[in-house]
C-alpha cells in the first residue's frame, strides 16, 4: 500500500511489546491499540480479550477494522540509523580487508556504478523491500554522489511507505578515486542542494522521507567542503549524516589530514556539522574530551557493531556513551554490516558489549532489553522522531510489526504454517521468555506483517488479520 493510500480506522488486538525505558520492555498479553486513519494511536488498552468490549467502550470506533495477532506479538518497528543502499549489492564482500582497502576494493567501483538509473532501480528496490522483510520502519540511508539516483531512492522508500532520511554522499578529495568524486565544493554544494529540494518537494511535510547532507566521512572530504556543507545544514535545517572514529588507522589519517584539529570530533565541530540533527556512526574510538563535545553538541550515534566486527575495527563502549547522555541508536552500515536485520543488530550489540566488558567491567554488558530500546526509542531519538515512533504511546505514530512464532507439537515437529521458522515454542514459555527466543533466535521469517503510519507496507503468506 503506497504512502498515499487512504487507510481505515483499525483496532490492533493480542499482545503488545514495547520498550517503556532503556532497561525496561512492558509486556501487555491481552490489549488493544486503536489507529485512526492519519495512523496515529488514539487509545491503548490493556487486559481486554474480547474486541467487543473495545468497541462498546469506544462506541465510534464501531466500524473499524480489526487486525488479531496470534502465536506472537506486535512490536515497534525496527529503526536503521545507518546504511548505505548503495552497497547492497557487496553485502557480505569484505573479505579480509581493513576500512580503507576494504572502501577501494569493494565499495568505490559499485557506488560508482550506480549511475546508472537501472542498475539503482533494481538494488535500491530490492534493498527497501529487504529491510522491510525484516521489520525496518525507518532507515538513514547514504546514497552516491549521483543526485538523480539518490532521488530515486527517496522516491522508492516514498512509494512503499517507509520512513527515511536519504544523502547524497559528499568526497572532493583524492582519498577518493578520480572516477567516483565531486569535481569541486561548488559542484558537491550545488547538487547537495539540489536533491534537498526535490526529496522536499516529493514529500513537503517529511512525513516519510527527509533529506539529509552527507559528508561521506572527514578524510573524503577537503576542509572547505566541510565547512560548506556545515553552512548548507544551518541553511536548510537538514540532518547530517557521517562516520567518526571507525577505526585506528582512519583516526591517524584525519589528525595528519586537519593538524589544526585537536580531535576528529573537533573536524566537524570547526565545520559546523556537530548539531543535535547530527548522526555520527561507529564512534569506536572516542576520547573522553570527544565524548564529551558530542554529548554537549547533542549530536547522536549510530552504533554498528556487526560492520565493526567484520571490518576488525573494534568494540564500541556503548555504556559509556549512554552514561554520557548520547542518544544511541543502531546500524547495519551494509556492506560492511552482513546483514540489513536491526535485529541481528540487537545479538551483535549484545556480543560486542561482552567483549569490552571482558576488558573492562559488568558493567559494560548490554541486556536484551536495552538493545532492543537502541533499536525503537533509542534510534527514533538518533534520527529526531523520538516523538512520533519508537513506542505503542497514545499520540505516536503506528510503526509496527507482526511476530509470529511457532510451536512445537508434543512429537517434536513444530506445527502448522511456522515448520520453517527459526524459534521453537514448546509451551512452557512466558511472553518475556517468547521475547528473548525471538531476539536470539528469530529472522525475517517471524515478520509476517509491518506497519508505518498504520500503512500495511509488508506482509507475507503467514499474515492473517
Amino acid at each position: 500500500m503506497a504512502a498515499s493510500t487512504p487507510i481505515p480506522p483499525t483496532i490492533y488486538l493480542g499482545t503488545f511489546v514495547h520498550s517503556k525505558s532503556l532497561s525496561e520492555l512492558e509486556i501487555c498479553d491481552q490489549g488493544a491499540i486503536g489507529v485512526d486513519s492519519a495512523g496515529v494511536i488514539k487509545f491503548v488498552e490493556r487486559d481486554v480479550v474480547r474486541v467487543e468490549d473495545v468497541k462498546a467502550k469506544h462506541w465510534e470506533w464501531k466500524d473499524a477494522e480489526v487486525v488479531r495477532v496470534e502465536d506472537g506479538f506486535f512490536f515497534p518497528g525496527f529503526i536503521d540509523t545507518h546504511t548505505h543502499a548503495s552497497q547492497h549489492a557487496n553485502t557480505g564482500l569484505f573479505g579480509k580487508t581493513t576500512l580503507l582497502s576494504w572502501l577501494s576494493t569493494y565499495t568505490f567501483p559499485m557506488e560508482a556504478s550506480l549511475e546508472s538509473l537501472t542498475k539503482a532501480l533494481t538494488i535500491y528496490t530490492n534493498f527497501v523491500s529487504r529491510t522491510l522483510s525484516h521489520g525496518t520502519t525507518t532507515c538513514a540511508y547514504y546514497g552516491t554522489i549521483h543526485r538523480f539516483s539518490t532521488n530515486l531512492l527517496a522516491d522508492i522508500c516514498l512509494e512503499r511507505g517507509q520512513r527515511a532520511l536519504v544523502g547524497r554522499v559528499c568526497m572532493d578529495t583524492d582519498l577518493s578515486p578520480e572516477y567516483y568524486r565531486d569535481t569541486s565544493v561548488e559542484s558537491a554544494i550545488e547538487e547537495s542542494a539540489a536533491s534537498i529540494d526535490y526529496i522536499r518537494s516529493i514529500d513537503p511535510e517529511g512525513a516519510i522521507v527527509r533529506p539529509i547532507i552527507t559528508p561521506r566521512f572527514a578524510p573524503s572530504c577537503s576542509a572547505s567542503c566541510l565547512a560548506a556543507l556545515g553552512a548548507l545544514a544551518q541553511e536548510t535545517a537538514a540532518h547530517i549524516q557521517t562516520h567518526i572514529s571507525e577505526n585506528k588507522p582512519e583516526i591517524e589519517l584525519v589528525a595528519s589530514l586537519f593538524p589544526a584539529s585537536t580531535s576528529y570530533a573537533d573536524v566537524y565541530d570547526t565545520a559546523g556539522l556537530l548539531t543535535p540533527r547530527t548522526i555520527l556512526a561507529h564512534a569506536v574510538h572516542l576520547t573522553p574530551a570527544e565524548v564529551q563535545l558530542v554529548a554537549a553538541r547533542g549530536a547522536k550515534i549510530s552504533h554498528c557493531p556487526a560492520s565493526n566486527t567484520a571490518l576488525t575495527s573494534g568494540c564500541a563502549p556503548v555504556r559509556d556513551l549512554l552514561n554520557a547522555g548520547i542518544a544511541v541508536g543502531l546500524g547495519t552500515d551494509v556492506s560492511g554490516g552482513f546483514s540489513p536485520s536491526i535485529l541481528e543488530e540487537c545479538r551483535q550489540a549484545i556480543w560486542v558489549s561482552r567483549f569490552v566488558a571482558m576488558a573492562s567491567s559488568d558493567a559494560a554488558k548490554l541486556s536484551t532489553e536495552e538493545a532492543l530500546y537502541l533499536a525503537t526509542r533509542g534510534g527514533a531519538a538518533v534520527v529526531g522522531l523520538e516523538s512520533k515512533v519508537g513506542g505503542f504511546d497514545v499520540g505516536m505514530e503506528f510503526d509496527a510489526q507482526m511476530v509470529r512464532l511457532g510451536s512445537v507439537s508434543e512429537g517434536g515437529d513444530q506445527k502448522g504454517e511456522f515448520e520453517a521458522g527459526p524459534v521453537d515454542v514448546f509451551g512452557f514459555e512466558t511472553t518475556d521468555e517468547k521475547v528473548q527466543k525471538w531476539v536470539y533466535s528469530g529472522d525475517d521469517r517471524n515478520t509476517v506483517a509491518v506497519w508505518v503510519r498504520g500503512r500495511l507496507v509488508h506482509r507475507t503468506g503467514r499474515y492473517v488479520k
